[in-house]
């Protein structure tokens, strides 16, 4: 047997026993092709979900989402008037998350850099291209759907009709709440890194669990109405299961 054989054997092995991921190329010179290429895969993903494709996911999740933002009115003025969040608010701050998003797969690759890992190189690659797809999404949607975050709501008024309300002029920053931009990030690095190393079973329960925190942390600080970080989580895990790492 040849070592290209071998070589071939032990690469199923691996694959098969779900030791390490199989997922498409990536470097550098790929990020921006890939980006590129996502977006026409995500844009298009709800006409295959009308010709049969996912589409009891898809009925799940948005069913589930028309439920939450009709509790929304109900569950969110309760973030504006309590101060049972003070200190986790404090530390889970809007800024403090964005930085974390950063850090973690910049550090990630500096350690693969370190160690001459080129797996973990190419993961946090990944986490980057997620991120970028996220972003894309994210400003468009909230664009669109112009929702009005909780905080700019009265404490006593109207959280009933929030949406195509907001009038902010940024779209590169996003403006409105639909959906929550940290949350979708957050989800798709946490997914990234949860499928690339499937043999460490503990680490889809702290990715997706630091992922779920942040979730937490948009709703007490009344940046986001519950229903803003459920859809951001369900695309996040979505887009970077299904496109990311196809």
């Amino acid at each position: 047997m040849g070592t290209a054989a071998i070589q071939r054997g032990a690469c199923f092995f691996l694959l098969a026993s779900g030791l390490v991921a199989q997922t498409r190329p990536i470097g550098w010179s790929r990020v921006i092709p890939d980006v590129a290429s996502d977006q026409k895969q995500i844009w298009i993903f709800p006409v295959r979900a009308a010709r049969g494709s996912h589409w009891k996911a898809v009925v799940g999740v948005l069913g589930v989402t028309a439920a939450m933002v009709a509790a929304d009115p109900h569950d969110t003025p309760h973030f504006r008037r309590t101060g049972s969040f003070q200190s986790f608010n404090s530390v889970f701050t809007s800024k403090a998350t964005n930085i974390g998003l950063i850090v973690a797969p910049a550090s990630l690759y500096g350690v693969g850099l370190i160690h001459r890992d080129s797996y973990l190189q190419k993961t946090a690659l990944l986490a980057g291209v997620a991120a970028a797809d996220t972003a894309i999404v994210t400003i468009i949607l909230k664009g669109v759907t112009s929702r009005l975050r909780p905080r700019d709501v009265p404490v006593y008024g109207d959280f009933t009709h929030t949406w195509f309300k907001s009038k902010g002029s940024n779209w590169l920053r996003g403006h409105g709440s639909f959906p929550s931009g940290h949350t979708i990030a957050a989800f798709s690095v946490a997914t990234v890194f949860a499928r690339r190393y499937p043999k460490y079973r503990w680490l889809p329960y702290v990715a997706y669990g630091l992922a779920g925190v942040v979730g937490f942390s948009r709703v007490s600080l009344s940046a986001h109405f519950p229903s803003d970080v459920f859809m951001g989580a369900a695309m996040g895990y979505s887009i970077s299961r299904y496109t990311v790492l196809r």
